[in-house]
């Protein structure tokens, strides 16, 4: 695997901090590394997500170590023997893959349903409306000279996107421009970074302080997509800590910061 070094956007600051403080917590915790649990979580949750582990440590003691990226990615990595013990989807289809293959525990929990948004840079000649005129007419008239979404071969955000897109009949005329992020933060980070007029992106990730500064956005109509169905579970050889953290994502406070983050809980679908 290779590794870019590329200037950092407040984006990838916060998520830079999010993993130096994994590290510390796992330098100071009474474990040893063999025992802290390794969580594999869809890259629209690196916010909402490390609040959560930040306060099950507070209220446990027990520490976590964060990895954020593409379902997809993780989905194959988890299949080819990586040593994650709770993976966190953006798509149930990749956890029920993962059971059928008996790479879990059981069938997983239905712990969010995700929105998606149009966000639209500072300084951008686009409007965030979420009737998409504005986008529309952009193509006719050429502001348009790049837009951000994630990978929809492995990213199920990516997929919500071209899915939006193609449902307003969009997406033959957009494909010329579009910049594909590796994961929804990638996305993300390039829609705010200035070199692009605007994205689709996890509401989740617009609405975090580091995004808002730098952009605004429209939420999209959730019937212009197949529902982002975000389902957990325990991988085979999970260990009790990752089993009580699993537990502990279900737990009314848990749920509270999801919410609080834009996701939709399962039960107020």
């Amino acid at each position: 695997m290779s590794i870019k070094v590329i200037p950092c956007s407040p984006i990838q600051r916060s998520w830079l901090v999010g993993l130096l403080v994994t590290a510390l917590l796992t330098l100071c915790g009474s474990v040893t590394a063999q025992e802290i649990p390794v969580v594999a979580a869809a890259a629209d949750l690196q916010f909402a997500l490390a609040e959560i582990a930040q306060s099950f440590r507070q209220e446990t003691g027990q520490d976590l170590r964060l990895s954020f990226g593409s379902s997809g990615n993780f989905a194959a990595q988890i299949e080819n023997g990586a040593p994650f013990q709770l993976f966190l989807s953006a798509d149930e289809e990749y956890v029920s893959r993962l059971k059928a293959r008996g790479l879990t525990l059981d069938e997983g929990v239905l712990y969010a349903i995700g929105r998606i948004v149009l966000f639209i840079p500072n300084g951008s000649a686009l409007k965030a409306d979420a009737s998409l005129r504005d986008l529309r007419d952009s193509l006719a008239d050429g502001r348009l000279k790049k837009f951000a979404i994630a990978n929809p071969e492995h990213a199920p955000y990516g997929r919500a996107a071209r899915a939006v897109l193609q449902q307003q009949g969009l997406w033959e005329a957009i494909q010329p421009f579009l910049v594909l992020g590796e994961n929804a933060a990638q996305a993300a980070q390039f829609a705010t970074s200035g070199s692009v007029q605007g994205g689709m992106i996890p509401l989740s990730l617009a609405q975090a302080p580091a995004l808002t500064q730098r952009g605004h956005f429209a939420l999209l109509p959730a019937d212009w997509h197949p529902p982002l169905r975000q389902r957990m579970v325990l991988l085979r050889g999970a260990t009790e800590p990752a089993k009580t953290f699993y537990a502990y994502l279900q737990t009314p406070a848990a749920r509270a910061v999801f919410s609080r983050h834009g996701f939709i809980p399962p039960d107020e679908r």
